[in-house]
């Protein structure tokens, strides 16, 4: 049994803790409210993350900590920074080491398939921001203070607001009503389960050979957003609804008065163009597959209609 700390409780942090904890692990969940999933095993703190001193003592005797923190979108560039310092102040003060949950942003624009050691090239605030936390995180590891490593999936297919095909598609989807993508739906897109990415982070914690490096989460061929949506209708047992884009002119104009929208323009590019992530490497190396597609596809439908998923 050992000790892990997760800072955040969003679904791909209460997806690391409840797989920590069903193993029969302690895990300490950390937020600014105290949430995150009522189970067994799992202890939530109400504690500010980027308070190195705090966070530090949260994660004494731990072997790791996961940083699955979201920041708001549009404050990236303010909010990461500091909590980013805290983060690696705490894991080399513990003796933890660290797992940072992170994204495809730092890439940029690429063509063709993307794999972990493209160079982190972005252009863009976001994009940098990722760049610079793990090029922190790896110069730590390199210098021997700190174990660091890092998993990057696409986008989620999970409840919420912050998923692509959550609370802004799935109840228009499950009454039979035409849903609006982002521009464009025809174009091929890699989309990744919270369950994988929160399986790779628990491995890539305790498996020494993950460490040093970025990993991308197991995760299933790219379908479009025509797709996906068509996907979820059989799923779900249901004619296929009509997919239109949403207008760039209007997502411009709202984005004017909408810093959340705003932020958008600048990864329009991971759907105006093919957006694929390879996973083969974390796949050969730690013997994982991404979760059957159906089955993303039934939990995100059991979630919505409140139903159990299939087993």
């Amino acid at each position: 049994m050992s000790l892990h700390v997760v800072v955040g409780a969003g679904p791909v942090g209460s997806a690391i803790a409840r797989r920590l904890a069903a193993q029969g692990d302690d895990v300490v969940v950390v937020t600014r409210s105290g949430s995150g999933p009522d189970v067994a095993g799992v202890r939530r703190v109400a504690a500010d993350a980027s308070d190195a001193a705090r966070l530090t003592s949260l994660a004494v005797g731990a072997a790791s900590i996961h940083n699955a923190a979201n920041p708001p979108y549009h404050r990236w560039a303010a909010d990461w920074p500091p909590l980013h310092r805290s983060l690696l102040a705490a894991a080399e003060r513990a003796g933890a080491v660290l797992v940072t949950v992170s994204n495809l942003y730092g890439y940029g624009p690429v063509d063709g398939p993307m794999t972990e050691d493209l160079p982190l090239a972005a252009n863009g605030t976001k994009g940098r921001v990722r760049a610079a936390m793990w090029e922190q995180a790896l110069a730590a590891h390199d210098d021997g203070r700190l174990r660091a490593t890092e998993v990057r999936g696409s986008d989620y297919v999970c409840p919420g607001p912050g998923s692509h095909v959550g609370d802004r598609v799935m109840p228009r989807l499950l009454a039979g009503r035409p849903v609006t993508v982002l521009p464009r739906a025809d174009v091929a897109h890699s989309w990744t389960s919270v369950d994988d990415v929160a399986r790779l982070a628990v491995v890539a914690a305790t498996d020494e050979r993950a460490w040093g490096r970025a990993w991308h989460v197991p995760s299933n061929a790219p379908r479009t957003q025509r797709e996906l949506v068509a996907d979820l209708c059989r799923v779900a047992g249901l004619e296929p609804v009509p997919v239109r884009e949403h207008s760039r002119m209007l997502l411009r104009a709202l984005g004017a008065v909408n810093p959340m929208l705003r932020e958008l323009g600048e990864v329009a590019y991971q759907f105006e163009r093919p957006f694929v992530l390879d996973s083969s490497a974390a796949e050969r190396t730690f013997g994982l597959a991404p979760t059957p597609w159906d089955e993303v596809l039934e939990a995100q439908v059991a979630a919505y209609r409140g139903t159990p998923a299939r087993t």
